[in-house]
């Protein structure tokens, strides 16, 4: 086998891979990635984030044209199917390829396609047919959906949410157990195809993480959109059919489906790597434990994005990239803001939010008030036709620092950014009374933040 010797070797090429490859390139590191498929931009690009949301929109479009008055005036009628929505995604994950192929190629960085191995602390091999040599890695693999052994995927009607995306026809009814994030996204985008939807969730309510105000929107626009929510439910069994799909609870109720769509939990990339031979070990779901920098307990070796748990976003992959590239290169005078990372769930209407919740603040006993704007007040949401949702934002009844911001509906993952600009600001400037005297383009949803900013002021003087 050849040898090859680089300063940084960084394996994977997802958002956490080439934010750390990027900076560590333009800080003049001689920099190698390894990537295990033939196609570049790892699982965000290809089976993930990207082919999910082009899929979202293409929905959104067709739907909105179905609804369209004039269109029904008209007697015009549009047949379509999952394929046909799918296409638009296949032309943007080829624009996103061709677009980061010229990053790399612009910063000097030689990418390798293989399967990464470890063979020593400071050796990686490539398909055992080329040995890199390199003083530091960065480890970037990503994550797959979890899998349990007595659930039969190889089933045509059995999906997880990588294998979703094939699914090459349209189906009546639809289970998807597990009420995480992908499980409530594909819930929306079914159930916005007028297909039948069980929404299977082990918990007693949907994504607790978020604020509870949010989640109790979501709830009941899931629930008036006609997606049956059942909580607090564990499967006993799954029996696939050759036109059907039999979930058994452990409650006693059978769902019958045309598929079903399992959504509990993912698994960390590392079952590949040998990191037996560098003295790391993952967790049961093969997730591996860094430090504040991104160092595992090998500290030549960092970790970033999906492959480290929590919070498994594409957004917090890219930072985390880039600040163990700081870490490596000594750039401690670097900071980056990886303490303030926005949620982004795209759900009809979309949620997202950065900050504390109200629970979190009743805990920690910080006095918090709350301003509110409900986009059925803006201009911008009734000339749209989106009222449903609203933005919440949280402060500190002295102070009138913000603490927390809060948004369902149109929009939400946009407008979010302009309350995390305000948070990571230091107090003073950090300060409710932003929104109040900034003038706001009109009618715009970013209006919102004026809104709920006098409705909270008005609380407290």
């Amino acid at each position: 086998m050849s040898n090859k010797k680089y300063d940084v070797v960084v394996i994977g090429t997802g958002p956490g891979g080439e934010g750390a490859a990027m900076q560590l390139a333009k800080g003049g590191s001689n920099v190698a990635v390894v990537e295990k498929y033939s196609r570049i931009g790892g699982g965000c690009t290809h089976w993930g984030t990207i082919p999910s949301k082009a899929l979202r929109s293409s929905i959104f479009q067709v739907t909105e044209a179905l609804r369209s008055q004039v269109l029904q005036k008209l007697h015009v009628t549009i047949d379509f199917t999952l394929a046909d929505l799918r296409d638009s995604a296949a032309q943007i994950i080829d624009q996103q390829e061709t677009l980061r192929k010229g990053f790399y190629r612009r910063n000097n960085i030689d990418i390798l396609h293989g399967t990464a191995k470890f063979l020593s602390s400071n050796e990686l091999a490539i398909d055992d047919k080329q040995v890199l040599e390199s003083e530091k890695f960065v480890i970037a693999t990503g994550s797959r959906p979890y899998r349990p052994s007595n659930v039969d995927f190889s089933h045509p009607r059995i999906f997880d949410s990588d294998k979703i995306l094939s699914l090459d026809f349209r189906p009546r009814s639809v289970a998807i157990y597990g009420a995480g994030v992908i499980g409530c996204e594909y819930a929306s985008m079914f159930r916005n195809l007028e297909i039948k939807v069980n929404l299977v969730n082990q918990r007693d309510q949907l994504l607790e993480f978020l604020d509870a105000e949010i989640i109790d929107s979501l709830s009941y626009h899931m629930r008036e959109r006609g997606i049956i929510l059942r909580h607090q439910e564990h499967f006993e069994s799954i029996t696939p059919f050759e036109d059907r799909v039999e979930l058994k609870l452990q409650s006693g109720k059978l769902l019958n489906s045309d598929v079903l769509l399992w959504a509990v939990g993912r698994t960390g990339n590392t079952h590949e790597l040998a990191l037996e031979h560098v003295g790391l070990t993952p967790d049961s779901r093969g997730y591996l434990k860094t430090s504040e920098n991104y160092q595992t307990e090998t500290e030549h070796l960092y970790a970033v994005g999906d492959v480290v748990g929590f919070p498994s976003l594409a957004s917090a992959a890219y930072t985390q990239g880039r600040a163990a590239a700081n870490h490596i290169l000594g750039n401690v005078d670097q900071s980056l803001l990886t303490g303030s990372i926005p949620t982004g769930i795209y759900t009809s209407p979309e949620i997202s939010s950065v900050g504390k919740t109200e629970r979190e603040l009743t805990d920690e006993k910080i006095p918090y008030e709350v301003g509110r704007a409900q986009f059925k007040s803006l201009a911008r949401a009734q000339i749209m036709g989106r009222t449903a949702g609203m933005l919440k934002i949280l402060f500190h009844q002295t102070t009138l620092e913000v603490l927390g911001v809060h948004c369902f509906g149109t929009n939400a993952a946009e407008i979010i950014h302009i309350g995390q600009a305000i948070m990571d600001r230091p107090c003073p400037d950090n300060s409710l009374m932003y929104f109040i005297n900034t003038t706001f383009n009109y009618p715009t949803m970013a209006e919102a933040y004026r809104v709920a900013a006098l409705n909270g002021y008005n609380r407290v003087r």
